[in-house]
């Protein structure tokens, strides 16, 4: 039973967590959310995505093409919150740990970044989209890593929580 209420319970804070601040931005008027903070929800369910995608690779296969896919979503993701490229810096740990990283999935990668940039930088020209590139390190986008942190550690505790207990 414990297997499956502690990941429930971890989840349940992890969404009280984000929801917090939305509700004392409603209570009270001195405290205003950022739209960062709601685009946070988004890049949140981006990450996420690339979670189910990396966990989904098989042992003793390439994870090129997750790779790709990964870098593609998180570099689609930082338009948001410029600063959640650096997630793929522990999807590779998990990759080595598990011995699916390989050259050819950093290429991939690097690709996946590259497409983004590249579209970016057209849609930037032309004017469709505004630059948020530009002020990489603002103190306004840290309220976008409260929902996506929470998550994450969410994910990480519910993880490790089944991981102990599976071996029990």
């Amino acid at each position: 039973m414990l297997y499956h209420l502690l990941p429930a319970v971890f989840w349940l804070l992890a969404v009280v967590g984000t929801l917090v601040p939305v509700l004392l931005s409603l209570v009270t008027e001195d405290f205003q959310l950022s739209a960062n903070y709601y685009w946070g929800y988004l890049v949140t369910a981006l990450v996420l995505f690339c979670i189910v995608i990396i966990g989904r690779i098989q042992r003793h296969s390439s994870s090129v093409e997750q790779c790709f896919q990964v870098a593609l979503l998180l570099g689609i993701g930082s338009y948001w919150l410029p600063t959640v490229i650096f997630l793929i810096l522990p999807i590779w740990g998990y990759l080595i740990y598990h011995n699916l990283y390989s050259f050819r999935s950093f290429l991939a990668t690097l690709i996946g970044f590259a497409t983004v940039a590249i579209w970016a930088t057209i849609f930037i020209l032309l004017g469709w989209i505004a630059n948020p590139w530009m002020a990489f390190f603002a103190k306004e986008n840290a309220w976008g890593w409260i929902p996506t942190g929470a998550i994450l550690l969410a994910w990480f505790a519910s993880t490790i929580a089944r991981q102990i207990l599976r071996v029990r």
